[in-house]
């Protein structure tokens, strides 16, 4: 029986062209569980009209967010445009990298905060907007930006945004039928309740459960963006080092410098979770990045691959 040399350059290049795609693998059958998860909530709490409306309300909140929402996050975290006469060479490798990359250039701001962080957003990738915090520019060296700067073109080129919007769009949807279950438990008459206990305590614990567990999937959907986006930047680059070295300082640095204007509702945005969260499973499972540890080890998986991929 034939065994491959795992250490050879051949059997590692074949391993990350399948690792490449199980990211999207993932995130695909995340999606799909959530939809099921709607289908079966949407049934017991309303039925098609139920999971309908639950589903038109989610999604007009969520496109909402998705076409406006980098404006009011800009805004939160006084980002303003970066200076192309100051930072000529952030701009000259941004287009070195979006044309290696074969994708628009994207706006550039600069968020006046000492934690060394970044984020992508923009509703297209004809839209994107990169912005770095003053205290990433400060604290890391050209080819730890360089790094950083390409995870975040990857989530734009991987249309990151549009992914969350829809799982957010989904868990939206349930969270309104577990609540509009709730409520029709709540006004049903005495009798009914008495009548029909033990289903409508049944159909309470169902709706918090499928409520918990499509935060989860969610969560783990962004996890899986993350690993997507480190995977995509090396390869724009044509290697790991930088990455692997700027969240290296990530991960001390976030959690030694606070974020004044640091929001959890967009904490999920950065490269790294702005509050510096690190800890055991259950915080791991809860979080919207994976341990950087975790991401840093997939990365030197990446090096001496002999050759860079052509991206997708």
């Amino acid at each position: 029986m034939f065994l491959p040399d795992c250490h050879s350059v051949r059997w590692q290049e074949f391993c990350y062209i399948c690792g490449m795609t199980w990211n999207s693998i993932k995130t695909f059958l995340l999606l799909s569980t959530l939809t099921v998860l709607l289908v079966v909530i949407g049934r017991l709490a309303g039925g098609p009209v139920g999971m309908t409306i639950a589903l038109i309300m989610a999604a007009g909140m969520n496109l909402v967010a998705y076409f406006f929402g980098h404006k009011i996050i800009l805004w939160q975290y006084r980002a303003q445009p970066l200076p192309e006469r100051e930072y000529k060479w952030l701009y000259d490798m941004t287009r070195r990298l979006t044309q290696r990359a074969g994708m628009p250039m994207p706006k550039l701001y600069l968020i006046p905060e000492a934690q060394p962080n970044a984020f992508a957003t923009g509703p297209s990738p004809s839209q994107g907007i990169v912005a770095f915090t003053a205290g990433l520019l400060q604290n890391m060296n050209q080819q730890e930006i360089e790094g950083v700067l390409a995870h975040e073109l990857a989530h734009i080129k991987n249309r990151d945004m549009l992914t969350m919007t829809i799982a957010a769009t989904i868990v939206g949807a349930i969270t309104w039928l577990v609540d509009m279950m709730r409520w029709s438990i709540f006004f049903r008459s005495g009798r009914d309740r008495e009548d029909n206990g033990l289903s409508l305590v049944l159909a309470i614990v169902i709706g918090i459960v499928a409520a918990l567990a499509a935060t989860l999937i969610q969560l783990a959907i962004s996890r899986a963006r993350e690993y997507e986006a480190d995977r995509t930047a090396a390869l724009m680059v044509g290697s790991p080092d930088g990455l692997i070295s700027a969240l290296a300082k990530l991960q001390q640095l976030t959690q030694l410098i606070p974020m004044e204007h640091a929001n959890t509702a967009t904490a999920h945005l950065f490269i790294a979770n702005p509050f510096g969260k690190a800890g055991d499973f259950l915080i791991n499972l809860f979080s919207t990045h994976p341990p950087i540890p975790k991401r840093i080890a997939k990365l030197q998986e990446l090096r001496g691959l002999g050759r860079q991929y052509r991206l997708a």
